[in-house]
């Protein structure tokens, strides 16, 4: 079948030009229109929920705004995982969905859920859906700064609310713009406890006055001399004077009390939960542009960057914009570098076909049809979807060497079948129709075998599509885009090529004895395999002893997720302990970004203390998540690394009560969105008391300590809360009236001050609040004195009614699947994941004893390698498989694919032992790396066989029959194509060099890839020249007895 495609190709050679240009034309337009990430969008698919629940502890909003909702979301269909947080004033539900779930449907399902729980939830408390973006999403984050000393951080808090975030959030493909810090202006009504006794004035009454002297309205129209006016009654609250002027009741010798008698009005900042700080020089506000799920990050930021340079104009007089994070840098650089990697391979394997084939227009046709072959494949990946991105451009790359392969092989082919005839007829010209019939036939001669090779490496990346979740979304890209890149090549092979071939491969063509190249490959290769054919027992037992000393670097090989990867920002992310206040988090923050401002290398750095004002942010006060962004690496001092960077960073930010983490920054968000923890390795306990579950993990942080490799352990501190209980006695209240609803409603505005409506200034809107003085209100023994007015008009202190006292309680609380969890988090450095995993298990179960109704569970990077890992014992051998039926189909004969099969080890063993040389452990990467190069073996060990059985099926044509032919049949088959064997193997390491050598932003992972590989193409072509002659003597001999077989 494939050799009746090739006649046809040829035949119709105008047709096969004419579609490839097309196919060309459709790649080009391809290339340009593809979205542009730094890598494949890692999260899962999920919906936030976001419920503020303003003033409430966390117990409190655990009890009755998460739990209600965490228990209904566990039902929404396809959920995998629902997470929980409670914080003060704060409840964030996340609900995580099985792959391959469409976002919008996920969320309309999350509504409908909703609906249900909504009359089950407090009054005040609005639950309303996140932006259908991801933590991953942060592609840009920016500093509002005031160089001039004229603003304040209220005033840019309006800037960056009422204008900046408005201008950005119409841009397309931003899913929000998140708010960091400042201070949000609010008019606060002091109440005077004492004066509102003497008039006899509630605090219900204020509340209701304020809202009925803060609106507007209108009276239709009135109809004067042929014109319509509107009507209109103004209304709203402008001015603190007309807060003063609020009437609330008339006293009784009908004079008016108005709220400036009983309340003093000023204007301050609301209460906040986050903070930002740039440079250590100081607080200010920033912005987080949240990129809409998949869409394109590169597009995006453009637009970001234009709309930014348009509004400078428009910013008060010496406030400006000053970018703190900036992911286009590093997607211009990965995608950069990448693209230099394609285009430095396509020379190197130029050079290679040029210098063998000693021929410009022969190696033009590899040339050629290799860029063909790679814009079908982009044309393929902008179907799908698939963005241009570290890992979809390094399949390719991957891909390159083996794309050239069969055009290779073919090529010499004909080379040698010209030569061959121009031997056979002498004196003549090969030209014209006999030309093309000897092209045809050298292409028909290899080129079925070749096609199916090309297919099994094609299929031997089946494996790689299986994987799921994160490791799935990561290697996915590679695996389409490489599959597609050969697929294109073996259809190319059958039909471009044996045309190309046609029209080029013409003239005088150099003899292979005249190549000193070649000359001396087959000076060397002779005498040895002489030695092998003598002697194939012992060679087979040499192989065998080889493979076996892979087992010593095997047991060597640590084991991680995915290679640490240099985005070239970093972020600091250190936990200070629970209870902190605003004001101390500030200094902090502070503190530790001026330290770090210390390095000569750094260009910024943005501290954010807390949380952005963002569903996407779930962050307690006393997480601090530090953005870095360095200068460029040629202005950094001589030798130094980004390691060194880190290490040099952690020596110099030493804060008591910090325990510093250091971590990229996308890495971090995908970690903490996938499995909720911001450390290489995470350990969760759940359970359901708060208190043991402390106990408990602090003794596994305790446990932890010990273990080598570890770098830090923290566990979250479950009950370092600080709390003021009050406990409201009910028979003492019913003695005055008042049940516990009335007390509570004191305590919860006038110490907490209850926002009762907004005031209206042109665009912007501000909050008005009313509460107690803070001398009321500062210390136990005062909230205890608190007046309260009884319904009877009576005045009473709050201690007479409750009991004051000081307790400890959860800072914030987390749960899984509505089970509450406490967390540890392990860093790893020095030392491979796996094996500090496997450590800390054993020291955990041996130490720590669980109590019943309690689990115990390992997570973080660690999850995926365990998934990935049980994944890849299924499919491997699945794939094996495929690839026996297919050298089954190629050979007709089950002996020669068994025998192809039991190679592919012996090939993997220059794989592991380059791995242990270059000091690389077992992850994810060298997977895929080993698989490709399993379906790369298996294509040498084909085409030695391919060309053993022709030079076998020589032999029996002119009637030479016996042991003496079959090894002469082999010499000759080995020895006579040894060119076209060491050129797939010269273009392929050529191809792979640049990527192994490579260093820029994606080389970690590639590098890993690309190891096995080249360790492979050293093992793999010693395997196809020496073993399988070796082997294929002892499968043939000739059985005893029966000379002629």
């Amino acid at each position: 079948m494939i050799a009746a495609l090739i006649r046809w190709s040829v035949l119709n050679r105008f047709l096969v030009l004419m579609a490839t240009l097309l196919m060309t034309a459709v790649g080009i337009w391809a290339v340009r229109t593809t979205p542009i990430d730094a890598l494949p969008d890692l999260s899962d698919v999920q919906v936030i929920i976001r419920t503020p629940y303003p003033g409430q502890a966390p117990q409190i909003v655990e009890n009755q705004v998460t739990y209600p909702l965490t228990t209904t979301m566990l039902s929404v269909p396809g959920a995998k995982t629902v997470r929980g947080y409670s914080f003060f004033g704060d409840s964030f539900v996340y609900v995580l969905f099985e792959d391959g779930t469409d976002l919008y449907w996920a969320r309309s399902r999350v509504l409908e859920y909703l609906s249900q729980v909504q009359s089950r939830l407090p009054a005040s408390a609005k639950p309303s859906l996140g932006p259908d973006a991801t933590g991953v999403g942060w592609i840009y984050q920016y500093a509002l700064v005031d160089r001039s000393g004229t603003h304040d951080l209220a005033q840019l808090r309006s800037l960056q609310d009422w204008f900046l975030k408005y201008e950005l959030i119409t841009l397309p493909n931003v899913a929000e713009v998140a708010i960091i810090g400042g201070m949000v202006k609010q008019y606060q009504v002091v109440l005077d406890p004492l004066k509102m006794a003497s008039l006899a004035v509630t605090q219900a009454q204020v509340i209701e006055a304020i809202g009925m002297a803060n609106q507007e309205t209108g009276g239709a129209v009135l109809e004067l001399a042929e014109t319509e006016y509107m009507v209109r009654a103004s209304g709203y609250l402008q001015t603190l004077e007309d807060f003063r002027q609020i009437p609330l009741q008339l006293s009784a010798r009908g004079v008016p009390v108005t709220l400036g008698d009983v309340a003093h009005i000023q204007l301050g900042p609301e209460m906040r939960r986050g903070i930002a700080e740039l440079d250590g020089e100081g607080e200010t506000v920033g912005g987080v542009v949240i990129l809409r799920s998949g869409k394109n990050a590169r597009e995006t930021l453009a637009a970001v960057h234009a709309k930014l340079e348009e509004l400078k104009s428009s910013l008060p007089e010496g406030v400006e914009i000053v970018t703190t994070y900036d992911r286009s840098e590093l997607i211009d650089r990965a995608v950069e570098n990448l693209s230099f990697k394609l285009l430095e391979e396509f020379v190197v394997v130029a050079l290679v076909c040029g210098i063998f084939l000693w021929h410009l227009r022969s190696s033009l046709v590899a040339i050629v049809s290799l860029p063909i072959g790679i814009l079908i494949a982009f044309a393929v990946m902008r179907y799908q979807g698939i963005n241009a991105n570290i890992m979809s451009l390094g399949g390719i790359a991957i891909a390159i060497g083996a794309m050239v392969d069969a055009a290779v092989v073919m090529i010499e082919n004909a080379h040698k079948k010209a030569e061959a005839w121009r031997h056979a007829n002498p004196g003549k010209a090969l030209e014209g129709e006999e030309h093309w019939r000897v092209m045809t036939s050298a292409a028909e001669e290899v080129g079925p075998a070749l096609f199916f090779c090309l297919l099994i490496i094609t299929l031997s990346f089946i494996p790689v599509f299986t994987l799921e979740a994160q490791e799935g979304r990561l290697f996915g890209p590679l695996a389409f885009t490489k599959t597609y890149a050969m697929a294109a090549a073996a259809g190319l092979s059958v039909t471009l090529v044996p045309v190309l071939m046609g029209y080029w491969i013409r003239g005088k063509l150099p003899d292979e004895a005249r190549n000193p190249l070649n000359r001396g490959l087959i000076r060397v290769y002779r005498p040895a395999l002489n030695a092998v054919l003598d002697h194939p027992k012992s060679t087979i037992a040499v192989a065998v002893l080889i493979l076996a000393t892979t087992l010593w670097p095997m047991s060597r090989l640590g084991g991680e997720f995915l290679p640490p990867m240099d985005e070239g920002d970093l972020l600091y992310m250190p936990s200070a302990l629970p209870g902190l206040s605003a004001q101390k988090a500030a200094q902090l923050l502070q503190q530790t970004d001026r330290m770090i401002r210390t390095a000569p290398e750094v260009e910024t750095v943005f501290g954010k203390a807390g949380r952005a004002e963002s569903a996407t942010d779930p962050a307690p006060l006393e997480m601090f998540e530090t953005t870095i962004r360095f200068k460029p690496r040629e202005q950094w001092r001589a030798g130094m690394t980004p390691e060194k960077l880190v290490d040099e960073l952690d020596r110099a930010v030493q804060v008591p009560g910090l325990t510093n983490i250091w971590i990229p920054p996308i890495r971090n968000r995908i970690d903490m969105l996938a499995t909720g923890i911001k450390s290489p390795i995470g350990v969760k306990i759940a359970g359901a008391n708060l208190e043991e579950i402390d106990r408990i993990s602090q003794q596994v942080e305790a446990v932890a300590k010990k273990v080598p490799g570890v770098s830090s352990a923290l566990a979250e501190r479950l009950v370092g809360g600080r709390y003021i209980d009050i406990d409201i006695n009910r028979q003492d209240a019913a003695r005055y009236g008042l049940n516990i609803a009335d007390v509570q409603s004191i305590v919860s505005s006038a110490i907490g001050g209850e926002t009762v409506g907004e005031t209206i200034e042109g665009l912007a809107r501000y909050p008005i609040s009313v509460r107690y003085p803070r001398e009321w209100r500062d210390t136990p023994q005062r909230l205890e004195q608190l007046p309260i007015l009884t319904p009877q008009g009576s005045q009473i202190t709050l201690g007479s009614l409750a009991r004051v006292r000081i307790s400890d309680g959860p800072p914030m609380l987390r749960s899984e699947n509505a089970r509450l969890a406490g967390w540890v988090y392990v860093d790893v450095r020095g030392r491979d994941i796996a094996s500090v995993v496997s450590d800390l298990r054993d020291a955990v179960s041996s130490e720590v004893s669980l109590l019943p109704g309690m689990s115990l569970a390992y997570s973080g990077q660690f999850e995926f390698l365990e998934r990935a890992n049980e994944r890849l014992k299924l499919v491997v051998p699945a794939t094996l498989l495929i690839i026996f039926f297919l050298l089954y189909l190629t050979f007709g004969r089950l002996d020669e694919a068994v025998l192809i099969m039991l190679t592919l080890p012996f090939a993997l063993t220059g794989g592991v032992w380059f791995l242990y040389l270059m000091d690389y452990n077992l992850s994810v990467a060298t997977g895929v790396g080993f698989i490709a190069l399993a379906g790369v073996a298996a294509e040498f060990g084909v085409i030695m066989l391919l060309y053993l059985k022709n030079a076998g099926a020589d032999q029996q044509r002119d009637g030479l029959n016996g042991e003496a032919a079959l090894c002469e049949a082999i010499r000759e088959g080995a020895v006579q194509r040894v060119r076209p064997k060491a050129m797939t193997v010269a273009v392929i390491v050529a191809g792979l060099l640049p990527i192994l050598l490579g260093a820029g932003t994606g080389s970690e992972v590639m590098s890993r890839i690309a190891a096995p590989m080249v360790g492979g193409m050293l093992s793999a072509p010693l395997l196809s020249l020496f073993v399988i002659p070796a082997a294929y003597r002892l499968i043939r001999r000739p059985r005893r007895g029966t000379q002629a077989r």
